[in-house]
Protein backbone atom coordinates (compact mmCIF):
# COMPACT_ATOMS: atom_id res chain seq x y z
CA UNK A 1 0.00 0.00 0.00
CA UNK A 2 1.83 3.63 -0.87
CA UNK A 3 -0.04 6.37 1.35
CA UNK A 4 0.55 9.99 1.95
CA UNK A 5 -0.17 11.17 5.54
CA UNK A 6 -1.15 15.07 5.52
CA UNK A 7 -2.33 17.36 8.72
CA UNK A 8 -0.64 20.28 10.19
CA UNK A 9 1.95 19.93 12.60
CA UNK A 10 1.17 18.17 16.25
CA UNK A 11 -1.91 16.50 14.44
CA UNK A 12 -0.06 13.29 15.11
CA UNK A 13 1.10 12.28 11.61
CA UNK A 14 4.20 10.62 13.14
CA UNK A 15 2.43 8.64 15.44
CA UNK A 16 0.47 6.90 13.28
CA UNK A 17 2.13 6.29 10.02
CA UNK A 18 5.14 4.57 13.13
CA UNK A 19 1.83 2.23 13.45
CA UNK A 20 0.91 2.23 9.80
CA UNK A 21 4.39 0.96 8.95
CA UNK A 22 4.97 -1.77 11.47
CA UNK A 23 1.63 -3.19 10.76
CA UNK A 24 1.92 -3.29 7.19
CA UNK A 25 5.61 -3.85 6.86
CA UNK A 26 6.21 -0.98 5.19
CA UNK A 27 8.81 1.93 5.53
CA UNK A 28 7.94 5.26 6.91
CA UNK A 29 9.33 7.88 5.09
CA UNK A 30 9.52 11.22 7.60
CA UNK A 31 11.45 14.15 6.48
CA UNK A 32 11.55 15.43 9.70
CA UNK A 33 13.57 11.93 10.91
CA UNK A 34 15.67 12.69 7.70
CA UNK A 35 16.17 16.24 8.36
CA UNK A 36 16.49 15.87 12.10
CA UNK A 37 19.27 12.66 11.53
CA UNK A 38 21.26 15.25 9.46
CA UNK A 39 20.96 17.88 11.73
CA UNK A 40 22.43 15.78 15.06
CA UNK A 41 25.43 14.87 12.80
CA UNK A 42 26.31 18.36 11.78
CA UNK A 43 26.01 17.25 7.83
CA UNK A 44 26.10 20.35 5.01
CA UNK A 45 22.27 19.49 4.50
CA UNK A 46 21.52 19.27 8.19
CA UNK A 47 22.52 22.53 8.96
CA UNK A 48 20.90 24.20 5.50
CA UNK A 49 18.45 22.74 7.00
CA UNK A 50 18.32 23.77 10.68
CA UNK A 51 17.96 27.73 9.28
CA UNK A 52 14.41 27.16 8.36
CA UNK A 53 13.56 24.57 11.14
CA UNK A 54 14.08 26.78 13.92
CA UNK A 55 12.16 29.54 12.36
CA UNK A 56 9.24 27.26 11.67
CA UNK A 57 9.62 27.72 8.16
CA UNK A 58 9.66 24.96 5.19
CA UNK A 59 12.76 23.41 4.04
CA UNK A 60 13.85 25.05 0.28
CA UNK A 61 12.47 21.77 -1.98
CA UNK A 62 15.99 22.08 -3.65
CA UNK A 63 16.97 20.50 -0.13
CA UNK A 64 14.53 18.04 0.13
CA UNK A 65 13.05 16.73 -2.74
CA UNK A 66 16.40 14.50 -4.25
CA UNK A 67 16.98 12.57 -0.87
CA UNK A 68 13.04 11.99 -0.92
CA UNK A 69 13.79 10.40 -4.61
CA UNK A 70 16.29 7.96 -3.66
CA UNK A 71 14.34 6.89 -0.68
CA UNK A 72 11.99 5.89 -2.80
CA UNK A 73 13.97 4.19 -5.12
CA UNK A 74 15.40 1.94 -2.34
CA UNK A 75 14.56 -1.68 -2.41
CA UNK A 76 12.06 -1.66 0.67
CA UNK A 77 9.59 0.79 -0.88
CA UNK A 78 8.86 -1.80 -3.64
CA UNK A 79 5.89 -3.30 -1.82
CA UNK A 80 4.53 -0.33 -0.58
CA UNK A 81 5.38 3.04 1.86
CA UNK A 82 3.85 5.72 3.88
CA UNK A 83 5.33 9.43 3.10
CA UNK A 84 5.07 11.01 6.57
CA UNK A 85 5.72 14.94 5.68
CA UNK A 86 6.24 15.19 2.34
CA UNK A 87 4.92 16.49 0.35
CA UNK A 88 4.23 20.06 1.69
CA UNK A 89 3.55 22.32 -1.31
CA UNK A 90 2.03 21.88 -4.52
CA UNK A 91 5.63 21.82 -6.21
CA UNK A 92 6.48 18.84 -4.20
CA UNK A 93 3.61 17.10 -5.17
CA UNK A 94 4.09 18.13 -8.66
CA UNK A 95 7.68 16.64 -8.66
CA UNK A 96 5.94 13.34 -6.46
CA UNK A 97 3.78 12.69 -9.53
CA UNK A 98 7.12 12.81 -11.65
CA UNK A 99 9.17 10.25 -9.38
CA UNK A 100 6.08 8.08 -9.00
CA UNK A 101 5.56 7.94 -12.75
CA UNK A 102 8.61 7.17 -13.40
CA UNK A 103 8.78 4.23 -11.21
CA UNK A 104 5.24 3.29 -12.47
CA UNK A 105 4.03 3.12 -9.06
CA UNK A 106 0.13 4.72 -7.94
CA UNK A 107 -0.86 6.23 -4.71
CA UNK A 108 -3.33 4.19 -2.80
CA UNK A 109 -4.79 6.86 -0.31
CA UNK A 110 -4.06 10.32 0.84
CA UNK A 111 -4.90 10.23 4.82
CA UNK A 112 -5.60 14.00 5.88
CA UNK A 113 -5.38 14.31 9.89
CA UNK A 114 -7.43 17.42 11.19
CA UNK A 115 -6.89 19.64 14.23
CA UNK A 116 -8.20 23.24 15.28
CA UNK A 117 -5.27 25.28 15.73
CA UNK A 118 -6.20 25.70 19.45
CA UNK A 119 -5.20 22.07 19.84
CA UNK A 120 -2.75 22.20 18.15
CA UNK A 121 -0.58 24.41 19.92
CA UNK A 122 -1.28 23.26 23.49
CA UNK A 123 0.00 20.07 21.95
CA UNK A 124 3.19 21.00 21.05
CA UNK A 125 3.69 24.15 23.12
CA UNK A 126 3.48 21.72 26.36
CA UNK A 127 6.40 19.23 25.08
CA UNK A 128 9.45 18.61 26.55
CA UNK A 129 11.89 16.73 25.27
CA UNK A 130 15.15 14.52 27.11
CA UNK A 131 18.43 15.70 25.02
CA UNK A 132 19.99 12.56 26.34
CA UNK A 133 17.58 9.40 25.67
CA UNK A 134 14.88 11.84 23.29
CA UNK A 135 11.98 11.00 25.81
CA UNK A 136 8.84 13.02 24.93
CA UNK A 137 7.27 14.43 27.61
CA UNK A 138 3.70 16.58 27.80
CA UNK A 139 3.47 19.48 30.72
CA UNK A 140 0.01 18.48 31.09
CA UNK A 141 -0.72 15.06 29.80
CA UNK A 142 2.35 13.25 30.01
CA UNK A 143 4.72 15.24 32.88
CA UNK A 144 7.76 13.72 33.81
CA UNK A 145 7.54 12.40 37.81
CA UNK A 146 9.87 15.29 39.02
CA UNK A 147 9.07 18.68 37.37
CA UNK A 148 11.62 18.92 34.44
CA UNK A 149 13.43 16.11 34.66
CA UNK A 150 13.50 13.12 32.63
CA UNK A 151 11.90 9.90 34.60
CA UNK A 152 14.84 7.47 32.66
CA UNK A 153 17.87 9.00 33.02
CA UNK A 154 17.70 12.32 35.38
CA UNK A 155 18.76 15.06 32.24
CA UNK A 156 17.12 18.08 32.74
CA UNK A 157 14.21 17.91 30.00
CA UNK A 158 14.76 20.94 27.34
CA UNK A 159 12.03 22.55 25.03
CA UNK A 160 12.75 22.59 21.30
CA UNK A 161 12.67 25.54 19.42
CA UNK A 162 10.12 24.50 16.97
CA UNK A 163 7.99 23.77 20.15
CA UNK A 164 8.11 27.30 21.07
CA UNK A 165 4.52 28.98 20.90
CA UNK A 166 5.78 31.74 18.27
CA UNK A 167 7.32 29.52 15.73
CA UNK A 168 4.19 26.90 16.36
CA UNK A 169 2.02 29.40 15.35
CA UNK A 170 4.60 30.49 12.32
CA UNK A 171 4.00 26.81 11.26
CA UNK A 172 0.31 26.99 11.42
CA UNK A 173 0.62 29.84 8.93
CA UNK A 174 2.66 28.23 6.47
CA UNK A 175 0.54 25.07 6.62
CA UNK A 176 -2.31 26.99 5.60
CA UNK A 177 -0.94 28.87 3.34
CA UNK A 178 1.36 26.56 1.25
CA UNK A 179 0.22 22.91 2.61
CA UNK A 180 -3.26 23.19 2.67
CA UNK A 181 -3.60 23.65 -1.47
CA UNK A 182 -2.69 20.34 -1.66
CA UNK A 183 -5.80 18.56 -0.85
CA UNK A 184 -7.13 20.49 -3.70
CA UNK A 185 -4.07 19.14 -6.11
CA UNK A 186 -5.10 15.51 -5.10
CA UNK A 187 -8.87 15.72 -5.40
CA UNK A 188 -9.46 14.06 -8.32
CA UNK A 189 -6.50 12.21 -8.48
CA UNK A 190 -6.25 9.81 -5.61
CA UNK A 191 -8.82 8.94 -2.27
CA UNK A 192 -8.86 11.61 0.58
CA UNK A 193 -9.54 10.56 3.44
CA UNK A 194 -10.35 13.04 6.42
CA UNK A 195 -9.80 11.67 9.98
CA UNK A 196 -10.28 14.14 13.20
CA UNK A 197 -7.09 13.62 15.89
CA UNK A 198 -8.49 12.65 18.63
CA UNK A 199 -6.53 13.06 22.46
CA UNK A 200 -6.32 9.98 22.80
CA UNK A 201 -3.80 8.17 20.51
CA UNK A 202 -6.18 4.54 20.40
CA UNK A 203 -9.35 6.54 19.21
CA UNK A 204 -7.04 7.94 16.19
CA UNK A 205 -5.40 4.89 15.39
CA UNK A 206 -8.56 3.06 15.09
CA UNK A 207 -10.31 5.88 12.89
CA UNK A 208 -6.84 5.88 10.43
CA UNK A 209 -6.56 1.82 10.36
CA UNK A 210 -10.72 1.74 9.89
CA UNK A 211 -10.12 4.08 6.49
CA UNK A 212 -7.24 1.11 5.55
CA UNK A 213 -9.84 -1.90 5.95
CA UNK A 214 -7.10 -3.09 8.71
CA UNK A 215 -8.07 -4.54 12.18
CA UNK A 216 -5.18 -2.89 14.70
CA UNK A 217 -6.58 -4.91 17.53
CA UNK A 218 -5.92 -8.21 15.23
CA UNK A 219 -2.57 -6.69 14.34
CA UNK A 220 -1.29 -6.20 18.14
CA UNK A 221 0.51 -2.41 17.04
CA UNK A 222 -1.16 -0.47 20.43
Amino acid sequence: MRLILLGAPGVGKGTQATLISKALSIPHISTGDMFRYHISNNTDLGMKAKQYIEKGMLVPDEITVGMVADRLKQEDCQNGFVLDGFPRTIQQATFLDKILKDLNIQLDMVINITLDDRNIISRLSGRRICPRCNAVYHIEDKPPKNDGVCDNCNTKLIQREDDKEETIIKRLQVYHSQSEPILEYYKNKVKIVNIESHKLIEVTTKRVFDALGVDYKMLNVC
